[in-house]
């Protein structure tokens, strides 16, 4: 089952999408399940919005993928390494990632699967994990990365506005055992690789997060990207497809001066 939110009429919803058309849920499927309004709306007819924006925080996990650690010149941490971005860097498909030029000299693309949490998780064991995801989604951990090294830690260069592209859907149905993921910058292939190659599963994730902090219904956790992470331009297109989750497509420009 595909789950979006999107906009229509200027009202901000969720549905469930059906070939074409997309059936309009009573509320959030977070918090009030899949309960349907009778209506239906042509997909041609709405703008996609990112499918969540968590209430609580974004999960990131570093170094998940050992190719992908040693381009970034050093070994896989043996848990995994854990850091948050605000929930005010989440963007959707087709918004624009805005490179702070003024602060930053290379910003960098990390295309990612996303776990959504559907149920609070503490303290939950591997084997259990995965009763608490709602689905999946793609994800770029946009990075700036001469201010990640310039600060020794990674809270400003992963944290600007629109540093966290989410999108299109959440997928309920998903095996990330089944399927790859790609990253493109202006159709070019970045990044290519199974995500059988992560390090730490989906499952050993959320139970070592879990007994660090509550995850929360909404809550989103970025696995880690594979090698191949590189740097975009304003107006590159920067795409992140996963099979059988779509494709994420986000199209860079600069901020504007200060006045």
């Amino acid at each position: 089952m595909k789950i979006a939110r999107f906009s229509h009429d200027d009202a901000i919803m969720y549905g469930i999408i059906d070939d074409r058309e997309l059936v309009v849920l009573a509320g959030d499927p977070m918090f009030s399940g899949y309960e349907t309004t009778g209506a239906r709306v042509p997909l041609t007819e709405v703008t996609l919005l990112a499918p969540v924006i968590p209430r609580s925080k974004v999960v990131c996990v570093g170094k998940n993928y050992h190719d992908h650690a040693a381009e970034m010149g050093g070994v896989a941490p043996e848990e995994p390494l854990l850091f948050l971005k605000p929930n005010t860097a989440v963007i959707g498909p087709d918004d624009a990632i805005v490179r702070p030029v003024a602060l930053s000299e290379r910003t960098e693309y990390e295309g990612e699967l996303v776990v959504v949490i559907g149920r609070i998780a503490k303290n939950v064991k591997a084997e259990n994990a995965l009763d608490h995801v709602l689905g999946y989604t793609i994800g770029n951990d946009v990075t700036a990365r001469d201010l990640q090294r310039k600060d020794g830690q990674w809270s400003r260069a992963k944290g600007f506005d629109t540093f966290c592209p989410l999108g299109p859907v959440i997928e309920t149905d998903f095996d990330p055992a089944q399927a790859t993921i790609e990253t493109r910058v202006n159709g070019e292939v970045r990044q290519q690789a199974p995500l059988t190659d992560m390090i730490h599963s989906v499952a050993a994730i959320i139970e070592y997060a879990s007994a660090v902090f509550t995850l929360l219904p909404g809550d989103v956790i970025m696995t880690g990207t594979p090698a191949g992470v590189g740097t975009f331009e304003a107006g590159d297109t920067i795409e992140v497809e996963i099979s059988g989750l779509g494709i994420l497509r986000n199209t860079a420009r600069d901020a504007a001066p200060a006045s």
